[in-house]
């Protein structure tokens, strides 16, 4: 065994984001007694919110939720900029003392499952290797190297500076530019009224209209709960106010979609300037919740474009020309930058090589056992969170899960737990039932699941709380190994 291979933890955990370092709290807190560390690609933790950089980044989800449930946030602002986050992140990693566990710009490339020692070697970059019993991956849902940028004709007779929102230069002066942003999505609504407040003109051109919905940033009865509460209880209140509202509207959506549709469009035309052309522009030909709704805090955006401080262009691109882009309508938009809000590259387990005792696994041949687990794959939680609520929602119950799965398998006197899958006749539909054109365009690389339980990604929080606090660790579908066992193989689906 070489020095690199001395590395040994209980449970490994790659990405030190808001999801890792919430995991990896939760083992300080549940598991005090379990070795671990965090492998971070980069030089920082926070993920998203450190390597998104661009004007105005924020989230777009309450901070009630999206916060961890065991750390109350205080900010008056619930729909918080990305500096804040941040600092939230890092001072809940100092708060649990789970800092020093982190090791920076360890790359992971590869992970295998070796049964004779009912252990993942994972691999960096670098060399270095680590072995552990436990491997969580949290990292992220994204490619971080690069975003999505269709390839648009012409874009090299621009005369001007073209940027992707995930690499925002840090000493871009945008005052005083013509800025056209591409997209319609969170990142595009957040961008326009942020540049609009210093450049010549800004704007928003998307080929079809997204739901965008405003809210207040603060919200009222969270601050008001904290003047006369203790701030873990008028947290955990508020935390269950907006979860229990966000499941209520996601619900009637999708049960009365033209009546939430009809309410969406109805917000929009009261809250605009009637100039503005909502049926053009903001009303899309989708229903609500067949892709993430936009959250504009204090009507930001409504209130760049009531102001004429930016504008809206329904259209398609022709080709970029020198001046700009021309349009499939014939007309012409002068920019000096061009912002390409056109999405992510989305990747599972963070895009390494996965195999179990020599089988490569690939994500697209991958079966998600309760939304945190494969089949066939021993000892590992992968965290992807909701697509319909707050991501973290869905990684606190991951790590919850994790630790009862890792007492369940010491108190068998076991090393191992695989859900194994025997019914080749399982109805598959795919992991992600949502029209976004990320999602669209990785339908291939996706992991499978199917509607019989628990081969499901629920999207249903309740549901999955229930399930996780009073379903069994040991369901009947999960197989229990020593050292030494060959882990049981489950049907391959994708070819049986």
């Amino acid at each position: 065994m070489t020095a690199a291979e001395q590395h040994n933890f209980d449970v490994l955990i790659v990405g030190a984001g808001l999801s890792g370092i919430g995991l990896a709290c939760h083992l300080k807190t549940e598991m005090p007694d379990k070795s671990f560390t965090i492998l971070e690609a980069r030089d920082n933790m926070g993920g998203t919110w450190d390597l998104f950089r661009y004007p105005g980044i924020r989230s777009d989800s309450d901070m009630h939720t999206l916060g961890y449930s065991f750390k109350p946030w205080t900010n008056a602002k619930a729909i918080a900029d990305g500096p804040s986050i941040l600092d939230y992140i890092k001072e809940t990693a100092e708060d649990y003392k789970v800092a020093d566990h982190i090791k920076f710009q360890q790359k992971v490339v590869s992970a295998s499952w070796q049964s004779d020692k009912s252990s993942w070697i994972v691999r960096a970059e670098d060399g270095a290797e680590y072995r552990c019993q436990y491997l969580a991956m949290c990292s992220g849902y994204y490619r971080y190297e690069a975003g999505y940028t269709p390839d648009f004709e012409g874009i090299e007779t621009f005369n001007g500076q073209i940027i992707h929102p995930q690499h925002w230069p840090e000493d871009l002066d945008y005052s005083e530019k013509n800025i056209v942003v591409i997209g319609s999505g969170a990142t595009s609504v957040t961008l326009v009224p942020e540049l609009a407040k210093t450049a010549s003109s800004v704007t928003m051109l998307q080929r079809s209209p997204t739901y965008i919905v405003a809210r207040p940033a603060e919200d009222k009865i969270a601050n008001k709960l904290r003047k006369v509460l203790p701030s873990k209880i008028a947290y955990r209140a508020t935390r269950w106010k907006n979860v229990l509202l966000q499941d209520y509207f996601y619900k009637l959506a999708r049960r009365k979609p033209d009546l939430v549709k009809s309410r969406l469009i109805g917000m929009s035309k009261k809250q605009l300037d009637p100039s503005i052309d909502v049926d053009t522009h903001f009303t899309p030909s989708y229903n609500p919740w067949d892709q993430r709704l936009c959250l504009i805090p204090d009507g930001d955006l409504w209130e760049a474009l009531n102001e004429g401080r930016a504008k809206v262009v329904t259209d398609e691109i022709e080709r970029f020309v020198p001046e700009g882009l021309r349009l499939k309508s014939g007309d012409t938009l002068n920019a000096d930058i061009v912002v390409t809000a056109t999405g992510l590259e989305l990747q599972f387990l963070g895009n390494i090589q996965l195999d179990v005792d020599g089988k490569v696994r690939t994500p697209n041949e991958l079966l998600t056992y309760k939304g945190f687990m494969y089949a066939g794959v021993p000892n590992l939680i992968s965290i992807f969170g909701y697509i319909n609520a707050s991501w973290t929602l869905k990684a606190d119950l991951a790590a919850r899960y994790l630790c009862r799965l890792i007492k369940e398998v010491d108190r068998k006197g076991a090393s191992a737990a695989t859900p194994v899958n025997q019914n080749a006749d399982l109805t598959l539909s795919e992991l992600l039932d949502f029209s976004s054109g990320y999602v669209q365009r990785s339908k291939d690389k996706t992991p499978l699941q199917a509607a019989e339980m628990p081969w499901q990604m629920s999207q249903d929080y309740l549901k999955d709380r229930r399930r996780m606090k009073k379903d069994p660790v040991d369901d009947g579908y999960l197989v229990f190994t020593r050292d030494g066992e060959t882990v049981p193989s489950s049907v391959d689906l994708r070819h049986s």
